[in-house]
C-alpha cells in the first residue's frame, strides 16, 4: 500500500476512535444527569413526606400546643418554600424535629395517645430516610461535576445546555429521641 493510503486509513482510525470515546463520554454524562433527577425526584418525596407526617403529628393534638405550632410552622414552610429557599426551610424542620423531640419521653407521651405508636414510626422512617436520599443526590452530582471539570467534556460542550448541578445542602440530623427508640 502506498504510503498516502496508510496515514489515510490511521486519521481514519484516529477520528473514529475519539468520535467513539466523545459519544461514550456524552451518554455517560446524559446516564449521570437523569441519575441526577431521579434522584432529586426521591429526594423531593422524602422531604414531602417527612413535611406531611410532621403536619398531621402537629395537628393530631398528641403534642403541647407550644410544640405543635413549631412544627406546624416549620412543616409548613418546608412544603411552600421556593426552590431558592427549601435547604434552608429544611433545614429549620429538621432543627424543629429535633426541639420537639430533644427528649425520650415527648416520644413516649405521643406513643401513649391514640394513634401515636403509629405516627411516630411514620415519622421516623420518614426522619431516616431524608438523610439517605440526600446522600443518593449528592453523590450523583458528585459524579456529574466530576465528569464535567474534564477539558474535552467543556471544550465539546458535551454537557449541552444542561445546568451545572448543585448539591443539596441542608441539616438533616434526625431527633436523637427519635431514631434511639423510634421503631
Amino acid at each position: 500500500m502506498p504510503p498516502v493510503t496508510t496515514t489515510f486509513i490511521w486519521v481514519a482510525v484516529a477520528i473514529i476512535a475519539i468520535g467513539l470515546y466523545l459519544s461514550w463520554t456524552a451518554g455517560r454524562l446524559d446516564r449521570l444527569h437523569a441519575r441526577i433527577d431521579a434522584a432529586r425526584a426521591a429526594l423531593d418525596a422524602q422531604l414531602l413526606r417527612r413535611a406531611s407526617v410532621a403536619q398531621e403529628l402537629a395537628t393530631a393534638g398528641v403534642l403541647d400546643p407550644a410544640a405543635s405550632i413549631v412544627l406546624y410552622e416549620s412543616a409548613h414552610a418546608a412544603r411552600q418554600a421556593e426552590p431558592e429557599q427549601r435547604e434552608v426551610a429544611e433545614s429549620d424542620l429538621s432543627q424543629a424535629l429535633r426541639a420537639v423531640f430533644s427528649e425520650a419521653g415527648a416520644v413516649t407521651e405521643v406513643r401513649a395517645a391514640p394513634g401515636g405508636t403509629a405516627a411516630i414510626g411514620e415519622l421516623t422512617q420518614a426522619v431516616r430516610r431524608v438523610p439517605m436520599a440526600r446522600r443518593f443526590h449528592n453523590d450523583a452530582v458528585r459524579a456529574a461535576r466530576a465528569v464535567r471539570r474534564h477539558r474535552v467534556v467543556r471544550w465539546f460542550r458535551l454537557a449541552g445546555h444542561a445546568p451545572f448541578p448543585l448539591a443539596f445542602e441542608m441539616d438533616d440530623e434526625p431527633p436523637p429521641a427519635l431514631t434511639a427508640g423510634g421503631q
